[in-house]
């Protein structure tokens, strides 16, 4: 298998959301990428420029940062075109991997715009490189840009930044340096097309917690609704943990709950509620074992939550 590091760079609506295209905020300019062998050593290169074809005056964001302009952009080839030879180029054994997880969410928008087959019929595992570099060398919350990464590797910049090639390059010098085994077994799931059924669901168990991604659902009380996207399953032993704290929710958007399995303790439950693009939404849930202490953190937020609502019905009743 080979390492597909890529990097994209594109261009917007430059007189803001009135000129913008709803399924196409962001055009793509210019995709650069390396190739690595299994080992990580480089085995290829790619970089070119792109046609715009929706676009065709320079968003003065891009043009600051990219030091592109739309005359160099006119010499490149349309995005089908050049979205065939990137995956020509790439082969069929391969793994993306990305400085941050927009670039893939991106390819595959403009892709779609383009009516191209898609890349996958469900969601892409991925190394977001960004997101390994906070594992592996800080608190694994942060995110930091890719130049003061490349500052804290103290690696050596040779190349310009802020080009699609030269980032993806220098993601690749980021990559190289990790080497710790529980951090590249994080991977990442691009969740532009979502699994079309219960059988397509993602299931991923790592060495400290699971990762669940559930089919689409028309509304939130539908996915809240739906034992599999609510139960609780150790994911250590596969049996059903017994829940201590019930589900709750401080926004509507995060739900939290507590399980125990006899063997191997607390487990916390959270779900996340997205939308899609299309419409509807889906969960990405994760387990995760925890201390007592930890839970007792989570029934005075589940308590304090609870005041609140009781504080605001008796306002309102006054």
């Amino acid at each position: 298998m080979n390492y597909i590091i890529f990097d994209l760079e594109w261009n917007q609506a430059s007189h803001g959301e009135e000129d913008r295209i709803e399924n196409l905020p962001f055009e793509i300019v210019e995709i650069g990428a390396v190739k690595l062998n299994e080992n990580r050593d480089m085995i290829g290169e790619f970089s070119k420029l792109i046609k715009p074809q929706v676009y065709h005056e320079m968003h003065f964001i891009t043009s600051r940062l990219v030091h592109l302009q739309m005359n160099e952009l006119e010499k490149g080839d349309t995005f089908p075109v050049v979205m065939k030879e990137f995956l020509e180029w790439c082969g069929d054994d391969c793994l993306f991997c990305t400085w941050g997880a927009l670039d893939l969410l991106e390819l595959q928008r403009n892709m779609a715009y383009y009516d191209m087959e898609p890349l996958s019929d469900g969601p892409i595992k991925f190394y977001d490189i960004q997101k390994l570099f906070s594992l592996a060398y800080e608190d694994g919350k942060s995110r930091k840009a890719l130049e003061d990464a490349i500052d804290m590797m103290n690696v050596r910049k040779d190349i310009p930044f802020h080009r699609a090639f030269s980032d993806a390059y220098y993601t690749a010098k980021i990559f190289d340096k990790i080497e710790d085994p529980d951090v590249l077994e994080k991977y990442s799931f691009d969740t532009f097309n979502l699994p079309k059924s219960k059988d397509q669901e993602v299931h991923i168990v790592f060495n400290s917690y699971d990762k669940y991604i559930s089919r689409l659902f028309d509304n939130r009380k539908d996915l809240m609704n739906d034992k599999s996207v609510t139960q609780t399953i150790c994911y250590k032993c596969n049996k059903p943990a017994k829940r201590k704290v019930g589900w709750f929710t401080p926004n509507g958007k995060h739900y939290y709950a507590v399980s125990s399995c006899f063997r191997h303790g607390l487990m916390k439950s959270k779900i996340r509620v997205r939308k899609a693009d299309g419409g509807g939404v889906f969960a990405v849930k994760t387990d995760k074992y925890i201390t007592k202490e930890e839970m007792k953190k989570l029934i005075d937020k589940r308590d304090e939550i609870k005041l609140q609502k009781q504080l605001k019905k008796e306002g309102s009743s006054n």
